[in-house]
């Protein structure tokens, strides 16, 4: 009975040994490539302003990202930090500028228009001076019947301790 364990055990080490080794077969292109709006996604540091010039809220982490759909639109989230925005917005990958009209806010029922939506690469400054991609854009929320605007601008976010605010 035990030389039949003994045996059954080097049997299923070995099955489970060549499968591991071929489960490691990257088969074919291993490259699986990136998304429509990996150049446009990640995560930044902004500031608002509204229509009247006064400050909104400072250095708040706000996120870019793809949608499911990987087509030109993209997600901006400020995850609740700033003053709650989780809409898509449609980008021209050509020159980095983007707009949404009457977008689903999701983190409060609104609706949102944005408009001279831009990110630049290489045209914003970090906190400590790192030369980084630079996003500014203007949202209206139809809960605002007065044509107030609230005014965003920040930089893409490095990583480094001396860039976190």
């Amino acid at each position: 009975m035990k030389k039949i364990i003994t045996n059954y055990i080097k049997i299923l080490f070995g099955v489970l040994t060549l499968t591991v080794l071929n489960s490691c077969d990257a088969g074919g292109d291993p490259n699986i490539g990136g998304t429509s709006m990996e150049d446009y996604a990640g995560d930044w540091y902004i500031s608002a302003k509204d229509s009247d010039n006064h400050d909104v809220f400072e250095h708040e982490l706000h996120h870019t990202y793809n949608t499911a759909a990987n087509d030109n639109t993209l997600w901006i989230d400020d995850e609740k930090n700033g003053y709650w925005i989780k809409c898509k917005v449609t980008m021209d990958v050509a020159n980095g500028t983007f707009t949404a009209t009457s977008s689903d806010n999701l983190l409060d029922g609104s609706k949102v228009t944005i408009t001279n939506g831009k990110i630049e690469k290489g045209a914003g400054l970090s906190k400590a001076g790192h030369k980084v991609d630079k996003i500014t854009f203007t949202a209206h929320f139809d809960y605002d019947a007065d044509g107030y605007d609230i005014i965003y601008e920040g930089h893409k976010r490095t990583g480094f301790k001396e860039d976190e605010y």
